[in-house]
């Protein structure tokens, strides 16, 4: 008789509105999926809310995080755990969803720590610029420090509505091994989450971070209360320069990835109904006389922006290689987000 194989087990490192939407998702699966083990682990950082409980408390005892995604319920078989280490030592499946701000620090707390033959995917928009002006993208860092594999998965995914389970596709990319991806396919995608592989693992991150800059773009457009036809143009413009930026930087980004979930969705949705659009709109009907720092306190709330981060990692990849005037909208929005331009200045297209 064959040897029963040990059943997957999958952690998920973060716990803000989007991780605790992919603990949601992934849960689901593994209680009705034989390979995987039922228990999810999720890996918080310890809050203490008003009312004096730990957060991590609220949600073992409450199966809901009260803070980042109130009123979803995430499932029994969800554990938070404030202990990263403790969180990933027996994984077999990492799932990243942090801000990206954090996650070289949590890569370098995990190195030497995390299961042999373990794989990651990593659900983080943003990238790493380093002093030479080469680009790092988050998979390869999880890759490259941990030793491990890494997936990526991107689309058009506002949390609160997958949360609520309306319909929503993304795009896992992957380098080589399709059967891995098919893998994470099985252990994210629902009736109401629908999933597809693209063997293009740079363009599919490239294309859900970039997003981002385009996002805030079409932000300062609402702000400005230039209507559709000008918002358009803006994403229409933002979308020519994240291509031409991808293929820049990695020639073997395909074309047709724009065409997916990852791609012209996502930015659709996201100029329309994301973080960096509803901040950016306020910058620009304060006329820039508040900083994007203090505007993102009060408006998410204790969810972190990325498009203003990356945006500047654009410019330094940008300044590095003398690529400033080829793309003169990521320059652009880089220097309103620092207040070297007025909001008004995203109209110039000239």
């Amino acid at each position: 008789m064959a040897p029963l194989m040990e059943k997957l087990k999958v952690a998920v490192i973060g716990s803000g509105n989007w991780g605790s939407v992919a603990a949601k998702i992934v849960a689901s699966n593994t209680i009705k999926q034989n390979i995987f083990h039922d228990e999810v682990k999720m890996w918080v950082y310890e809050e203490t809310l008003p009312t004096g409980e730990k957060l991590s408390e609220t949600i073992n005892k409450n199966h809901e995080n009260r803070k980042y995604l109130p009123g979803t319920y995430l499932g029994a078989n969800v554990i938070a755990d404030p202990d990263l280490e403790n969180t990933v030592k027996d994984a077999d499946k990492l799932v990243f969803v942090t801000p990206h701000s954090f996650i070289k620090g949590i890569c370098k707390r995990l190195a030497g720590k995390v299961k042999p033959g373990a794989q990651a995917i990593s659900l983080i928009k943003g990238m790493e610029v380093k002093k030479d002006g080469s680009c790092c993208m988050i998979s390869k860092m999880i890759t490259d420090t941990l030793g491990i594999g890494c997936c990526v998965l991107m689309g058009a995914n506002i949390a609160n509505e997958i949360a609520e389970e309306k319909l929503s596709e993304a795009t896992i990319g992957y380098k080589e091994n399709k059967e891995i991806a098919y893998r994470w396919a099985k252990l994210f995608a629902t009736p109401y989450f629908l999933v597809s592989i693209v063997e293009d693992i740079e363009g599919v991150e490239l294309c859900g971070t970039l997003k981002n800059v385009v996002a805030i773009g079409a932000g300062l457009v609402d702000g400005l209360d230039m209507g559709n036809n000008t918002k358009a143009a803006v994403m229409r413009i933002g979308l020519k320069e994240m291509c031409d930026f991808s293929k820049l930087l990695f020639p073997s980004v395909k074309d047709t990835t724009f065409f997916e979930s990852c791609g012209v969705a996502d930015l659709i949705a996201t100029c329309f109904g994301g973080r960096n659009r509803r901040v950016a709109e306020a910058f620009a009907r304060c006329g820039g006389k508040r900083s994007f720092e203090q505007l993102e306190e009060g408006v998410l709330q204790g969810q972190k922006l990325q498009g203003v981060g990356t945006a500047r990692e654009v410019f330094e990849a940008l300044s590095e290689r003398g690529w400033q005037d080829q793309f003169p909208f990521f320059v652009k929005v880089h220097k309103i987000c620092t207040r070297e331009l007025p909001p008004c200045a995203i109209l110039d297209f000239d």
